[in-house]
């Protein structure tokens, strides 16, 4: 029989917050407190996305559980301390938990990672992976400890599909499915106590944040690598479109093809790329 664990949630999002909270509870588990990030770093101001979710997040709440907006990675592991935890779950939190908050749950915390770790370790994993031109991402649960992405892991699967005009929307609807599935598996694991298969940090990368110098395209790099540039930023949103001289003029590039199409074509180093969607810009 399940003997109940009690549990903190702490995400980037309503969507992931509600997808955790129904599996726990699934699992027969009792989520007490919600933490959602709301500064990209401790002691900062408030991030204009995070309060404008604040109000979502409040009313589609459970009933009972509580929601907590920590100013300090401190604070939180003194609110935290509180609440008598098993377990903290952790699915794209902006800050690096210390120690404190990482030995205040009884089990720990486990943390949801977009990638095959420990490939991509880091805060980007989905951005890198189209970057490159993988063709499939994964999931990950492990265990959180003081390194980045670094945990013995609990469960994992690959073979999620990155579509060429993949859009956020659509691989939260890939992701979903297998987080329910990890989710309930690394459950299990936890309330076993099984610590889970250590990391080789030899097959280990890094995705740390985009090198704002990557949001102007250079056409003397490969037509590849320039595409998957721009899938990258499509993936992000159109507002992050990258700006790309072409002629005397500049254009905000929000798709591209590397087979004829209609529209533009520029000569990149090896071979002709197609812009298909763009408008008018200004150099950045």
């Amino acid at each position: 029989m399940t003997v109940p664990m009690r549990i903190a949630i702490a995400t980037f999002g309503a969507d992931e917050f509600a997808v955790l909270h129904a599996t726990c509870v699934a699992s027969g588990h009792v989520p007490v407190v919600y933490v959602y990030c709301r500064s990209m770093k401790p002691n900062a101001d408030v991030d204009a996305q995070a309060a404008a979710s604040i109000g979502r997040i409040a009313e589609a709440l459970p009933l009972g559980m509580d929601l907590l907006l920590p100013g300090s990675a401190m604070g939180l592991a003194d609110a935290l301390a509180g609440y008598r935890l098993d377990l903290l779950v952790v699915y794209g939190f902006n800050w690096k938990l210390p120690p404190a908050v990482l030995d205040t749950p009884r089990f720990g915390v486990l943390n949801v990672h977009t990638s095959l770790l420990p490939k991509y370790r880091g805060p980007a994993p989905v951005l890198w992976a189209i970057r490159n031109g993988d063709p499939e991402t994964g999931l990950t649960i492990h265990r959180m400890d003081a390194r980045f992405d670094a945990g013995p892991i609990l469960a994992q699967r690959g073979g999620i599909p990155l579509d060429e005009d993949i859009t956020p929307h659509v691989l939260w609807s890939r992701l979903r499915p297998v987080l329910v599935d990890l989710l309930t598996s690394a459950l299990v694991q936890v309330a076993q106590e099984i610590p889970g298969t250590a990391q080789d940090d030899a097959d280990a990368s890094t995705a740390g944040f985009i090198e704002p110098e990557f949001s102007v395209v250079d056409w003397s790099r490969p037509a590849r690598e320039v595409h998957n540039q721009v899938r990258m930023f499509a993936f992000m949103g159109r507002d992050h479109a990258p700006v790309a001289r072409v002629g005397d003029g500049y254009l905000r590039v929000f798709r591209t093809r590397l087979e004829p199409a209609e529209g533009l074509r520029v000569e990149c180093a090896d071979a002709p790329i197609w812009i298909v969607d763009s408008v008018p810009a200004t150099p950045r």
